[in-house]
């Protein structure tokens, strides 16, 4: 029976693939004490498949269409706090990541050197420890060996357990303190007094209402949608939305007061109507010059995008699966679905064209030779060059007729789905060489992955607080950005509960990603040629 299931997956490396996707899936989802290896574990599974059934091979590109796949999805929904991460702070963040990343470079070079281990297990040991995938990759290519993917596979449990240990640990010693979550959207109605009545509603928006939006006006009986020559008069109302409930408060003491139930309790000549965006012209346009129906008045009052409310500010973007709240007429509800598509697919809607033209470039942009004096060519590879034309779309967002952009639940499965297939075609392929590696020097590897790994975040952790007085949830984020594991950043906002941690990982993900591309290709050709000579 055995050796029936042996051959089985030695023939048919498609079945292969899709088994180790599952099953490592399935172990993933295992928790013991909090920590689980989620999407990682299809990498063990893997080997456990290659060593079980040693002539396994997944063949093709396969692997690196996953690969691509997860870069691409990274870049495109990171493009925009990336480049904004690139001024301000984000240049200490990057700075501090960087200086992380190569010391932990070359502690795992002068370790293997120490201990007499081979450049590409050394490289794949630090690919391992930060749980870089391209980073692999670009070992992979350059040693022209399953040698990285070994020492991949031995560092990278720990790469992904021990930042969780140390900003847990680290979390206990600085005791931080943050604001309670707060809601970003709220509404009031106010009332208009003496003070400002023959006033243009446009004047007010750039005094008084500076921190709102005002949506709908009432005079006499009526609620309609006001323009900036509306003219206010006293016992007039308006329908405001803001961020913080304060800029509501502070509004309506220089206007009047507040007084709710006036606007929103009468929907004779507004009704209120929620609905999915769905059309590729609503999406990546600015709300200011977002087409709205003509004929008839309408506002968008309201935006829901995900799990987060938002205030529809003037260059907001909607994207595709938002749940938009627009003020029409009754009568007009069917045209107003028809405008916006109102479909809940389009949670899951995204161009093909756009991702294949996006793909290709960034694969182009890889080949590019980069020539290096003293060192040779390298290139910025299948990791380096898809990443960097997704983080320059995910900026662009829109070109044109051309959307970008991605809903954020397809985004997670064009990840996820390509990660995977890129650690089960890694993990199959080096499953009998990792065996016998693990047996003769498994635990000098694993040793040479813990220093690689405490160097690097001790050095951002330790040096971020006390040194650089960096606000500890946005350094919680940077250290989860340097070691890259998505499954930091979730355990890192668990300990820092706001939404810097996010924010920071997106800033040095890919700028580090970026940095140990090229730096395991400057190695392994430097290695290469000192060999050679």
């Amino acid at each position: 029976m055995l050796d029936l299931a042996r051959g089985i997956i030695e023939t048919q490396p498609i079945l292969t693939a899709f088994l180790a996707i599952g099953l490592g899936y399935l172990v993933g989802q295992i928790n013991i004490f909090g920590f689980s290896l989620g999407v990682g574990a299809v990498l063990f599974v893997g080997l456990a498949i290659g060593a079980f059934a040693p002539k396994a091979q997944i063949i093709g590109p396969i692997g690196l269409t996953g690969l691509i796949m997860f870069l691409y999805g990274i870049g495109i929904l990171y493009g925009r706090q990336f480049f904004e991460g690139m001024v301000g702070a984000g240049q200490k963040y990057n700075l501090l990541a960087l200086v992380a990343c190569l010391a932990g470079l070359v502690v795992a070079l002068g370790l293997g050197h120490i201990f007499d281990i081979k450049i590409g297990h050394t490289l794949g040991i630090y690919a391992g420890s930060m749980t870089s995938t391209a980073t692999l990759q670009a070992a992979l290519e350059v040693v022209k060996s399953k040698d990285p993917s070994i020492g991949y596979s031995i560092a990278y449990p720990f790469g992904v357990i021990g930042p969780i240990l140390c900003i847990y640990f680290m979390t206990q010693i600085v005791k931080p303190k943050f604001p309670a979550k707060t809601q970003r959207f709220h509404m009031g109605e106010i009332s208009i007094g003496e003070g400002f009545a023959g006033r243009r509603l446009g004047d007010l928006t750039t005094e008084a209402l500076s921190d709102l939006e005002v949506t709908m006006v009432r005079k006499g009986e009526r609620n309609f949608v006001p323009t900036a020559d509306t003219i206010l008069s006293a016992g007039d109302a308006v329908l405001v939305v803001a961020e913080q409930e304060e800029a509501i408060a502070r509004a309506a003491a220089q206007l009047g007061k507040l007084e709710p139930g006036r606007l929103a309790g009468d929907r004779a000549d507004l009704d209120y109507i929620r609905v999915f965006v769905g059309k590729a012209n609503m999406v990546g346009v600015p709300l200011a010059r977002l087409p709205m129906p003509a004929g008839y008045p309408t506002h968008l009052l309201h935006v829901r995008r995900y799990d987060a409310d938002l205030v529809p500010a003037h260059d907001l973007m909607l994207e595709f699966g938002d749940r938009v709240g627009v003020m029409a007429p009754p009568d007009r509800k069917e045209e107003i679905r028809r405008h916006f598509g109102d479909t809940v697919k389009a949670t899951a809607e995204f161009s093909y064209v756009s991702l294949g033209l996006g793909m290709v470039m960034g694969v182009l942009l890889g080949l590019i030779p980069i020539p290096i004096s003293g060192v040779g060519v390298v290139t910025l590879g299948i990791g380096g060059g898809p990443l960097i034309v997704a983080l320059i779309l995910g900026k662009l967002r829109r070109t044109g007729p051309m959307l970008w952009t991605m809903p954020l639940p397809a985004n997670i499965v064009l990840r996820n789905f390509g990660l995977a297939m890129f650690l089960a075609t890694v993990g199959v392929n080096a499953g009998q060489p990792f065996v016998k590696t693990v047996a003769e020097s498994g635990f000098t590897m694993l040793f040479i992955g813990v220093a690689v790994l405490l160097t690097t975040v001790f050095i951002v952790l330790l040096v971020g607080h006390y040194v650089m007085k960096i606000p500890y949830d946005d350094l919680v984020g940077v250290a989860s950005g340097a070691t890259g594991n998505p499954a930091i950043l979730v355990y890192s906002t668990k300990m820092a509960p706001t939404e810097r941690p996010d924010i920071g990982y997106a800033m040095i993900f890919p700028s580090m990603t970026l940095v140990k591309v090229i730096a395991a290709q400057i190695v392994g050709l430097l290695a290469i040629g000192g060999t050679a000579g």
